[in-house]
């Protein structure tokens, strides 16, 4: 009888002791959850021990604080910049859009002309749709490059208006005592 009551409460013991394990072993894991400032790839360590939650409403307010002193959004900026980019892309498409076909044709009625003149208009018409078609091109090309340019160029002022955020972000941060990196 003794055996049974020492296996039971050896058992019971056991599965409280597993329990609790398992519970410790949970809380501990993270939420696969990125803080605010782990989202704009800023780095924040408690150096004088907040709780989560407490570096939480602290990364917003500081959140809040940079929007007022920057007039920067880093959200609302991405948005902005990545439409800008989509619509300079459409834009040199669009602008290249049967650039050397249009090109041909006005170079085979210029050199439909001028061979008229020169007594051979067929000649003339073929090697101004050759110049024409290659212009044409050229046109393309530039146009498409002028497209890549804007969007480097829009890139590089966005990514330093959020360095500017991300500054001022950390200053406040670090006035609520936390170790900051970006």
């Amino acid at each position: 009888m003794k055996r049974i009551l020492s296996i039971a409460l050896f058992t019971a013991l056991f599965a409280t002791v597993a329990t609790h394990a398992q519970t410790q072993q949970q809380a501990s894991q993270p939420t696969g959850q990125k803080t605010l400032a782990a989202t704009m790839s800023v780095y924040a360590f408690p150096s004088a021990g907040q709780p989560a939650t407490q570096q939480s409403q602290d990364e917003a307010a500081c959140y809040q604080w940079s929007v007022q002193n920057t007039g920067i959004d880093p959200f609302e900026l991405k948005k902005q910049a990545d439409a800008q980019a989509q619509a300079a892309q459409q834009q040199a498409a669009e602008a290249g859009k049967g650039a050397g076909v249009k090109g041909a044709a006005k170079g085979a009625a210029a050199g439909a002309v001028v061979g008229g003149v020169a007594g051979d208009a067929g000649t003339g018409a073929a090697a101004g749709a050759a110049a024409g078609a290659m212009a044409g091109r050229a046109k393309k090309k530039n146009a498409q490059k002028q497209a890549q340019q804007q969007t480097a160029s829009t890139q590089k002022a966005t990514q330093e208006q959020i360095t500017n955020f991300k500054k001022a972000f950390s200053v406040c941060l670090e006035a609520k005592k936390y170790m900051v990196k970006f």
